[in-house]
């Protein structure tokens, strides 16, 4: 008997939704297509998910963040649920502090809001800050310290502390391999 096709039109709307959305921008200072980011956390959603929903959250998590795109528009175009899971995982802006001073600020409400969010988003979180994570030790075994100048938090111990805490938000995970990864990453980073 041959295995049934995966339906995968939603995951395949929203990657090309998220390609438009971050057509000819650059993932800071690593000289290539933002895009390969939220593909990254993709595929590592993908290992402990099939839930097209959330695989398309994934393609998708940084839109609102980064892109004019909002999430009204994310709702309209995919729906309640996945709109609710891109919010989750957008950082909170505070009107008239800068992206620098409210650094501290908007990393304590995120690991607030992954402590409270449910599973889904908890699965979609670690997808994006595993791939962050990835790209901050492979940086760090070549730059060393200089990598923490493109930030906008400057000193490791802030990138530590940070880390920690949604490692710390996201333990309900730490029975999935992900999870088991970012842990050993942000060890090894910050040993």
């Amino acid at each position: 008997m041959a295995n049934k096709p995966l339906d995968t039109q939603l995951l395949d709307r929203a990657i090309i939704f998220a390609v438009k959305a971050h057509s000819g921008t650059e993932r800071r200072g690593k000289g290539y297509p933002y895009i390969v980011h939220p593909l990254e956390a993709v595929e590592i959603v993908s290992t402990m998910t099939s839930d097209q929903e959330l695989l398309a959250a994934a393609a998708l998590h940084d839109t609102v963040e980064d892109t004019p795109v909002t999430v009204e528009q994310i709702r309209a175009e995919f729906g309640p649920r996945i709109a609710s899971l891109v919010a989750a995982e957008s950082d909170q802006v505070f009107e008239g502090v800068s992206e620098s001073d409210s650094w501290h600020d908007r990393k304590q409400a995120a690991i607030d809001r992954l402590a409270r969010a449910s599973r889904e988003a908890k699965m979609v979180a670690l997808g994006d800050k595993l791939s962050n994570m990835r790209a901050i030790a492979r940086d760090y075994a070549m730059q060393g310290d200089a990598l923490w100048s493109l930030f906008h938090a400057k000193d490791p111990r802030d990138h530590e502390w940070h880390y920690r805490g949604l490692a710390d938000s996201l333990r309900e995970l730490e029975d999935t391999f992900a999870f088991k990864e970012f842990e050993r990453l942000i060890n090894q980073v910050f040993a």
